[in-house]
């Protein structure tokens, strides 16, 4: 190898182990879905979410800054469940804002570290709340406590004009971790759900944006966001490397190579001989009983039934229960496979759009 090539192999090896570094050593943001009604994870409010919306509230997710949240006509409640603790101090704006008669709900504020178990069940009208923190405020006034122990306060309000602001040191007061005990779900619905307000839940701090907001950010679009990233100068120079190692060596980078043989898949190989010799043989009777069979012992699983073949009202009384869907629709796949008659090809493919509609129906 000459060593003007040599040279532009060891530039590219390096610009490219730079590369591999920059993007290994990048900031990770997941955390930032912690907290979020969109995150299905033990540490999100996914469930919490679909539980209020069960309940008939008032409910829905909000994209864009607290300001542009307008409330003068008909106060409501705004939660902020925050992914990182946060100091329980209003700034400017949420205090005008909650002025206003408004009420805003912080989960995950900073205190200070007691003595108290990290575990704990507190009392509340709803039954037991499961907390697991040590933090507690220890300076809240008692009127003020909404939850707490001889250690402080865990959940406590302070009132700001017409308003008011709850706090909370654990951000996770009805997580998806909590999904088995309810009191944690029916106690927060109740400090949000006061006076009939509305409910907004802050996404915006998770990363969640509306188009116009993303646009107004100069967010629109993929260019706008590599060019506010360190990506877009890599792959500017990348590009211009290949290009000049393109123009210089005007040929493959490296010597051919052969291709493999694909390596052939012997169990497709088998099904697509067998439905060969089984569509010549014109035996869908046997196609419709196999098939059939395995159909009932998928849908029984789903339907939590084990893998034992059971009678057909069992299976369809639980199809009813679970589904909600008519039983005629299901028995109609479940006759048709027991009469164990030939049938042409277009009706065995009727059949099996009709058992791909009830898969879809679970």
């Amino acid at each position: 190898m000459k060593r003007s090539n040599r040279i532009v192999w060891i530039g590219a090896i390096a610009l490219g182990v730079i590369i591999l570094l920059t993007l290994i050593a990048a900031p990770n943001n997941s955390k930032i879905s912690n907290g979020s009604t969109y995150n299905r994870a033990p540490n999100g409010y996914g469930a919490w979410y679909a539980f209020m919306q069960q309940q008939g509230t008032t409910i829905q997710r909000w994209q864009k800054p607290l300001s542009n949240l307008k409330t003068e006509k008909s106060p409501v409640t705004f939660l902020q469940v925050y992914s990182t603790l946060r100091e329980p101090v209003l700034d400017y704006e949420e205090r005008k804002w909650v002025e206003k008669g408004n009420t805003l709900v912080i989960l995950g504020v900073n205190q200070q570290v007691t003595a108290a178990d990290f575990s704990t069940m507190q009392k509340s009208p709803f039954g037991d709340v499961k907390i697991e923190t040590r933090r507690r405020y220890a300076k809240a006034k008692q009127q003020h406590v909404s939850l707490g122990d001889r250690f402080g306060a865990v959940v406590w309000e302070e009132k700001y004009n017409k308003g008011k602001a709850i706090f909370s040191t654990t951000r996770y007061l009805a997580a998806n971790a909590y999904q088995d005990n309810l009191s944690n779900f029916k106690y927060l619905a109740n400090l949000v759900t006061n006076k009939n307000k509305s409910v907004f839940v802050d996404e915006y701090i998770h990363g969640y944006k509306d188009a116009d907001i993303r646009q107004s950010q100069g967010q629109g679009d993929l260019l706008s966001y590599f060019a506010k990233t360190p990506v877009l100068p890599i792959l500017v120079q990348v590009g211009v490397l290949l290009v000049v190692l393109i123009w210089a060596q005007n040929r493959r980078f490296g010597k051919p190579v052969a291709l493999d043989t694909p390596v052939v898949d012997n169990s497709q190989a088998y099904i697509q001989a067998l439905a060969g010799v089984l569509q010549k043989a014109e035996s869908s009777d046997f196609v419709l009983e196999m098939v059939g069979k395995e159909e009932q012992l998928q849908l029984q699983k789903a339907l939590g039934l084990g893998q034992i073949p059971l009678e057909r009202q069992t299976l369809l009384n639980r199809w009813v229960e679970k589904t909600g869907a008519s039983a005629a629709e299901l028995e109609a796949v479940l006759k048709l496979q027991s009469r164990k008659r030939r049938m042409s090809e277009r009706e065995l493919l009727s059949w099996l759009g009709k058992w791909q509609i009830v898969r879809r129906q679970l």
